[in-house]
């Protein structure tokens, strides 16, 4: 790659890195949950700041990570494949050691430019220092997975990855990186991935030895589109977006589980923080937003399988695939508006104590019975609009909550920050845990510029501190 200059970041070289041993040859099937929702890739960065035990030269840093990297993927080796299209919108692995592609970059800038990776300049700067993909190509020629390695002129460094969905999910992923980074610390692998997506009925092909689903399956149906506009969701769209983190404090989150529980619908155990903080988002979309009283809106409320499925995964930490899908809780914009917290919270509730095994395994049969999947896909990314769309009046709110983000040591200390890539559709939303373990929570939310101001606004003023 020749040196190319990106708004003060220099792309040095770019390098393909393979399994060091062989590793199996073949097609993998995907199961249902891999190839549906998002299919493109999901970008993560982390920041590293020098110090005194910094005891690698600089090129070794570089070196040490591909090395790791090579000899994580005899482990994880679908990542080192591609995907290719079969019939009906399917999808499956081409292991094929292709490889994983390794980017070296060097900034101008320094890790006290970015402040407390929250807001600008920091926000404006990062899709500069994660790896971009070129989805104008052929699917089978996209390496699904990409790392982008940035040195800054004050010794600190960022590592960025971008996953494929239709790889891996949040859990996944993330258990990939704390193997990457044993490796890179001179330590044998932990937990090894499990492999087998049979677990979840996967495959696709034999799509009539399906059963019917027992349940009206909601989240599978478009949400709802602004009332009184024929082109609603074409139109909401092309309208501009913005992405802002919103800090809660301990103290904020409490005082909002407490207002929601005062007002609880039923009897039965407190709301949870996701259950508490994903209303509170939704009630301030709606209210920002303008919508009128009856407006539908719907909130998408991604369910981890894992825990839900019996028997019970093998191994449900090292599952290395999607065990996650959305589900879906409706409800009307001045009823969520009007109503106290606890009204929204129990609509999110309603939603997820629905999963159960049975309900799961419902949701898969429905998908296999699908002639064609490419309804139920988001590939905005690839210029196609015919999937799900979960922007105004709607949103989905994805928790990091309970995820191993943070603690990643390549050998070189863990990091001072760790957060999402850019993302810029409009109601996209991650609720992530504090990185200092004092049980303060960042909302990470992509809004049209139209609304975000509004959103603070209603999203602070209830829980404003004395």
């Amino acid at each position: 790659m020749a040196n190319k200059m990106v708004a003060g970041v220099s792309l040095k070289d770019s390098y393909t890195v393979k399994p060091a041993e062989p590793t199996f040859n073949g097609r993998l099937a995907l199961s249902e949950w891999d190839q549906i929702g998002t299919i493109t890739h999901v970008p993560t960065i982390y920041f590293y700041r020098p110090s005194q035990d910094w005891t690698m030269r600089e090129g070794d840093v570089l070196v040490t990570l591909r090395d790791s990297l090579s000899r994580a993927l005899v482990h994880f080796y679908p990542l080192a494949g591609r995907l290719c299209w079969i019939q009906g919108g399917r999808l499956e692995i081409e292991c094929n050691s292709m490889g994983v592609q390794l980017i070296e970059a060097e900034s101008k800038a320094t890790l006290e430019d970015f402040g407390d990776f929250t807001s600008s300049p920091y926000l404006e700067y990062l899709e500069h220092l994660v790896p971009s993909v070129n989805y104008s190509s052929p699917i089978h020629e996209l390496p699904l997975m990409l790392v982008q390695l940035t040195k800054f002129s004050c010794g600190g460094v960022s590592l960025s990855t971008s996953i494929s969905h239709a790889v891996a999910d949040g859990q996944s992923a993330l258990h990939f990186v704390h193997e990457w980074a044993r490796l890179a610390r001179g330590e044998p692998v932990e937990t090894a991935p499990f492999l087998d997506r049979t677990v979840l009925l996967a495959g696709g092909r034999n799509i009539n030895a399906a059963p019917s689903p027992r349940f009206d399956h909601q989240e599978f149906r478009h949400p709802p589109p602004l009332m009184g506009e024929p082109s609603a969701v074409q139109e909401e769209r092309k309208k501009k977006t913005t992405v802002a983190f919103l800090k809660l404090t301990k103290t904020q989150v409490e005082k909002l589980k407490k207002t929601a529980n005062e007002s609880r619908v039923k009897e039965g155990r407190p709301y949870s923080r996701y259950e508490t903080i994903a209303a509170h988002i939704w009630r301030s979309a709606c209210k920002a937003r303008g919508h009128q009283p009856e407006q539908p809106t719907a909130i998408g409320i991604c369910i981890d399988s894992r825990s839900r499925i019996q028997p019970p995964f093998p191994f449900p930490q090292a599952y290395f695939g999607n065990a996650t899908f959305d589900v879906i809780a409706a409800g009307r914009s001045g009823e969520l508006a009007s109503n106290p917290l606890g009204y929204a919270s129990s609509r999110i509730r309603e939603a997820i104590e629905k999963v159960t095994d049975e309900y799961v395994r419902s949701a898969i049969d429905f998908l296999r019975n699908q002639p064609d999947l490419s309804r139920f896909q988001d590939l905005h990314a690839l210029g196609r609009d015919e999937g799900p769309f979960y922007g105004n009046p709607n949103l989905g709110v994805i928790s990091w909550l309970t995820l191993p983000m943070y603690g990643v040591d390549f050998g070189w200390g863990r990091e001072i920050y760790m957060g999402p890539g850019p993302h810029d559709f409009d109601g996209d939303s991650l609720i992530l845990p504090g990185h200092d373990g004092d049980g303060s929570v960042v909302v990470a939310l992509c809004l049209q510029v139209a609304h975000m101001n509004a959103f603070k606004n209603f999203f602070y003023e209830a829980i404003a501190e004395p």
